[in-house]
């Protein structure tokens, strides 16, 4: 405890050098450079803005509203990092969780990790960390390996020696950007594992996908059985149904306004019809952030 309020008293003494705007640090040569870069400083919550470079999109509300109770008993263990903007303003680089929940406990200040970074490099820095992190899907590190690539114009080897993963590795995440978005979606929302998604992507028709994809949910196969399953697909281009489980023929207008609801709201939808042709349209939610995403989109189309 006492190694902790040594740090605390630390960091804010040191939060007073960059009040100073006579002795702005610009740079790694600047004066008192040294004494903060690398160093964990009390910064102000209102002098922090959230980096644009961000690959994570979604933070589940209930998991911050835990973590900003835990920060209210224990103070933010784990320092975020920020780079140095203009006098006394900072970007986020990474920890945006813990900043979120910084806010939601009302603090004033947060300890952090100073860089000078440029954008390219705050960019590079912000998907490398998040790579590393376990609790990211499958679908955000695809998708963080790709800007990398777009953006950084790194390749597929570099990645490998910057994020310590195999170049093997690194290709299966981004062979997943290949699968239907609404696959993709069901992947992030864990609904399928990676191991599913590799196996589905190995058939190229995308509508063969999505009926794969609505198999697996309907009968929960496994990685396993969804490997034999497109392994039959390759041999026989049919996709095998148990009796038991095959649904009632839908109307084509049906089937066609089910793809389209099931993109427009990023979910796979069903649809059940009975008699007189009345029925019910079934969409699916997964957290609170994910209903009022959908409500939005819902309120979006009035």
């Amino acid at each position: 405890m006492a190694k902790a309020t040594q740090k605390q008293v630390l960091g804010r003494g040191l939060s007073a050098l960059l009040k100073d705007p006579a002795n702005d640090i610009k740079s790694v040569q600047d004066k008192n450079a040294d004494k903060v870069i690398g160093n964990i400083v009390e910064l102000e919550l209102d002098t922090i803005e959230i980096n644009p470079f961000q690959p994570r999109t979604s933070f589940n509300e209930e998991a911050l509203r835990e973590l900003a109770t835990s920060i209210k008993q224990l103070g933010v263990i784990q320092p975020i990092t920020v780079r140095k903007l203009e006098f006394g303003r900072y970007q986020l680089v990474s920890g945006e969780r813990r900043l979120r929940a910084a806010r939601i406990a009302a603090l004033e200040t947060i300890p952090a990790y100073i860089r000078i970074a440029n954008d390219q490099e705050s960019l590079e820095m912000a998907l490398v960390e998040n790579i590393q992190r376990q609790d990211l899907d499958p679908i955000e590190i695809a998708l963080s390996y790709q800007r990398l690539i777009d953006e950084i114009k790194l390749t597929q080897e570099q990645m490998s020696e910057r994020v310590g993963k195999k170049r093997s590795t690194i290709s299966n995440y981004l062979r997943l950007l290949k699968l239907d978005p609404i696959i993709q979606t069901g992947m992030r929302d864990g609904f399928i594992t990676m191991g599913h998604g590799r196996a589905i992507i190995n058939i190229d028709d995308q509508q063969k996908q999505l009926d794969i994809y609505e198999k697996i949910i309907s009968e929960q196969l496994s990685v396993r059985d969804t490997e034999l399953l497109v392994k039959n697909f390759h041999d026989t281009k049919t996709i095998a149904v148990s009796k038991k489980d095959t649904p009632e023929e839908l109307p084509k207008f049906i089937k066609k306004g089910v793809k389209e609801f099931s993109e427009y709201f990023g979910h796979k939808i069903s649809v059940k019809v009975g008699k007189g042709g009345k029925g019910t349209i079934t969409i699916p939610f997964h957290s609170e952030e994910d209903f009022n995403r959908i409500k939005k989109l819902v309120q979006s189309a009035k």
